[in-house]
């Protein structure tokens, strides 16, 4: 069975609270690109080891052990007993970039699993596997709009649609520490209600009200990416801004954008007819 894992990109994103537990609060909304990773998994009966695991495309680094979707698997089968598989992940989703590509590796796995052996998960059941995961792993496996909060981790329906519109998603070859883009970060009570501003206001007025807090210290370390971003509003971008911790910088067009970019950055351009797999 093959399957698709698509990245997500953050509208807004707003750091409001240092956690007891070390971590942080947030509020902003996960919005699903059809740009892809491609996830196989093979039953294989008779097969010595439970998990084999190959990769291709993108070099992803360490062990097969720290890798979510071994992680995923080892989850499950505390839970559930299923035959011997072949796992392979061909990377396509930049690392270090902002776009949970990880993560929906991880959650992509899990549902695909889920469905192959019929091992009647429900909803709520593969979120709180995903959840051990990542923040952002649960989001993956409804993979619609939400409104998340908290660790970004709870979330709520939002109405946003932006299938009439193009999203370009650019990496610039930079990857961002996700700690390292707090440092130096003070969380603060945002100026404006996410959910109205998304719901409420037009696009083109996003970028006075719509911020990431992470660009306040990323694009200190990386001014390239903010060139790049102000690059996206030279070109007509209706908004524009980094995704998560970043590195990634996506625009939102009302026409198809024709930017041009150094040779080693990645690029996706999703356009109106664009479908989530």
């Amino acid at each position: 069975m093959l399957v698709f894992p698509n990245c997500k990109i953050n509208l807004g994103l707003n750091i409001t609270k240092k956690r007891g537990d070390g971590f942080h609060d947030i509020e902003t909304v996960f919005y699903p690109v059809n740009w892809c990773d491609a996830l196989e998994v093979i039953e294989v009966k008779g097969q010595s080891d439970p998990f084999v695991f190959s990769e291709s495309g993108l070099i992803i680094n360490g062990k097969k052990e720290d890798n979510l979707i071994f992680k995923a698997w080892k989850l499950i089968t505390e839970l559930k007993a299923i035959p011997p598989i072949k796992v392979h992940l061909h990377k396509n989703l930049p690392m270090g970039a902002g776009l949970g590509g990880g993560s929906s590796d991880a959650a992509f796995f899990i549902n695909l699993v889920d469905k192959k052996f019929n091992l009647g998960l429900s909803y709520l059941e593969k979120s709180h596997l995903a959840s051990k995961l990542g923040s952002d792993c649960s989001f993956f496996i409804n993979n619609e709009p939400v409104l998340a909060i908290g660790k970004g981790n709870e979330f709520f329906p939002i109405s946003i649609d932006l299938s009439n519109y193009y999203i370009l998603v650019v990496y610039p070859n930079i990857h961002s520490n996700t700690k390292e883009a707090y440092e130096g970060i003070i969380p603060k009570t945002p100026k404006n209600d996410l959910r109205f501003i998304i719901e409420s206001k037009p696009i083109k007025e996003w970028k006075n009200y719509l911020i990431n807090d992470f660009e306040e210290t990323v694009f200190i370390k990386h001014p390239k990416i903010k060139t790049l971003r102000d690059s996206f509003y030279q070109n007509e971008a209706l908004y524009a801004c980094m995704s998560g911790s970043g590195s990634s910088v996506f625009g939102i067009f009302e026409k198809e954008p024709t930017l041009k970019f150094d040779q080693d950055y990645k690029f996706y351009l999703q356009t109106p007819s664009s479908k989530i797999l």
